[in-house]
């Protein structure tokens, strides 16, 4: 009797132990979920809307081949937040991702705030920040 209560205590505990990771790592397909929806609009947007319709949207002229790229970026990043975590295939490449992406959230952030929109700069410097996180979070994948 004893033995099987030590078992269970210690199964229990086990679990226990394992539950702060299993909350971390479901936050962290939450986030990369949400950003990986973020990106894939906001990309497909640059890609699909004619670039005179962009550049007229930007709060400074920026070339209408500089915006297309970024859409590519922002897909194809989108992608490797998500598909290289689910398929198991390079998972490295998620943070790396993330990285990528944090880089033109802390471009979209310096191109707003030279155009004095201090309140708009807030949101691409929040979707940096979930960026980073993930980055930090995920790196553990890439010491594979």
């Amino acid at each position: 009797m004893s033995h099987v209560v030590n078992t269970h205590l210690a199964s229990h505990s086990a679990d226990v132990s394992h539950a702060p990771r299993r909350i971390r790592t479901t936050a962290l397909w939450i986030v990369q979920g949400l950003l990986a929806l973020l990106f894939l609009c906001a990309g497909g947007m640059k890609l699909i809307v004619p670039i005179a319709m962009l550049t007229a949207q930007m709060p400074l002229p920026l070339p209408g081949s500089f915006l297309k790229f970024i859409g590519v970026a922002e897909v194809t990043g989108a992608m490797g937040l998500i598909l290289t975590g689910l398929s198991r295939i390079r998972p490295m490449l998620t943070p790396l991702a993330a990285c990528s992406l944090l880089m033109i959230m802390i471009g979209a952030t310096t191109v707003t705030l030279a155009a004095g929109e201090v309140v708009g700069a807030l949101v691409p410097l929040g979707v940096g920040l979930l960026c980073a996180a993930v980055a930090y979070g995920r790196r553990s994948w890439g010491r594979a």
